[in-house]
């Protein structure tokens, strides 16, 4: 059984209610009839039942729930906690009511708020940030999280690294030159995450053109003290750097790079030093390995909100879904 079959038994064991606000699009209709069928989630669908019907058009969605923010009874209460929310930065009844009527992400955002949905995938056709915004002036961050990052769940196919081809890549889709501070604590959350996802011990590797001071270079400076610091805070965690990636993951080259350390050559959570380096990664081996890629998953944030890549395929959806529900299980 493949790392998303696996996902999926998870999530029908326990179901969540998960919203898709991206009713534009029909990579959502295709995503919600599938997840309804394999019985993965609950879906919220945010948008008008004209809109609705036209955008699903020949697909059986009809165990979704349809909510229509003009007609919903919940409106009035959501606009209310908006502007208690967000009154600081002077947000008025009329601002909320405008914002939570025309932006669907605004108002999935403000389901999962409410306690009406447990978490909210979107993204295909809105960027990172747009999807982003609202999580954090809502949601806010997780209590203890010094900040939010995203990572890509990676299945790569025949591969005899990682956890049997399956890795945690961060960050690669959030945060675009983290100093060391943030990078070890991109590396905390990742661990944690790559625990509950993949129920197997983590073992981070920070990532660098350098192994173990092979290069001088105020970018490999950067990723020592990262790992000087993510060790100190997580004494517990099989953490160790800096590393070049084939040291990181192959085991003869770990041991004749770094022959010392407990995750060269068997790293499974990879911490790129920066996003430039963690997107073109993710893709480098998404398109090269034929690996499946799923992301990016934020974490950090209060309550599981996910986005996805605006060239993912309905396919992806669902398992970004799955992937979300199984963090509502863990809430």
């Amino acid at each position: 059984m493949g790392f998303i079959d696996v996902i999926k038994e998870r999530a029908k064991s326990n179901k969540k209610t998960i919203v898709l606000p991206e009713t534009e699009d029909r990579r959502t209709y295709e995503a919600t009839a599938q997840i309804l069928k394999e019985g993965i989630a609950n879906v919220v669908l945010v948008g008008s039942e004209e809109e609705v019907k036209k955008g699903s058009e020949g697909l059986d969605i009809s165990g979704a729930v349809i909510v229509d923010p003009a007609t919903s009874d919940k409106t009035a209460g959501y606009i209310d906690k908006l502007v208690e929310l967000r009154q600081k930065k002077g947000m008025t009844p009329e601002q909320a009511k405008e914002i939570l009527l025309n932006q669907y992400l605004y108002y999935g955002v403000m389901m999962v708020k409410m306690g009406d949905a447990d978490g909210m995938v979107s993204g295909a056709c809105h960027s990172t940030a747009d999807t982003l915004r609202p999580c954090l002036q809502i949601l806010k961050t997780k209590p203890g999280t010094k900040l939010v990052s995203a990572f890509f769940l990676m299945a790569v196919p025949d591969c005899e690294y990682g956890a049997n081809g399956t890795f945690v890549f961060a960050d690669s889709g959030l945060n675009q030159n983290s100093n060391p501070e943030e990078l070890a604590a991109i590396a905390a959350s990742s661990a944690e995450s790559f625990q509950l996802l993949v129920q197997e011990e983590p073992v981070v590797a920070m990532l660098s053109h350098s192994t173990m001071g092979s290069a001088k270079h105020a970018d490999v400076d950067k990723v020592v003290e990262a790992t000087k610091i993510a060790k100190e805070q997580n004494p517990e965690l099989k953490l160790d750097g800096e590393f070049q990636l084939d040291a990181a993951i192959v085991p003869s080259v770990g041991q004749s790079k770094a022959p010392n350390s407990p995750v060269a050559g068997k790293a499974n959570v990879l911490i790129f030093p920066d996003l430039d380096a963690g997107n073109i990664g993710y893709k480098l081996v998404q398109r090269l390995a034929k690996a499946e890629a799923y992301g990016p998953v934020t974490q950090g944030i209060a309550k599981p909100v996910n986005d996805l890549s605006r060239g993912c395929s309905a396919e992806d959806i669902v398992g970004v879904v799955a992937i979300t529900a199984v963090q509502c299980q863990a809430e």
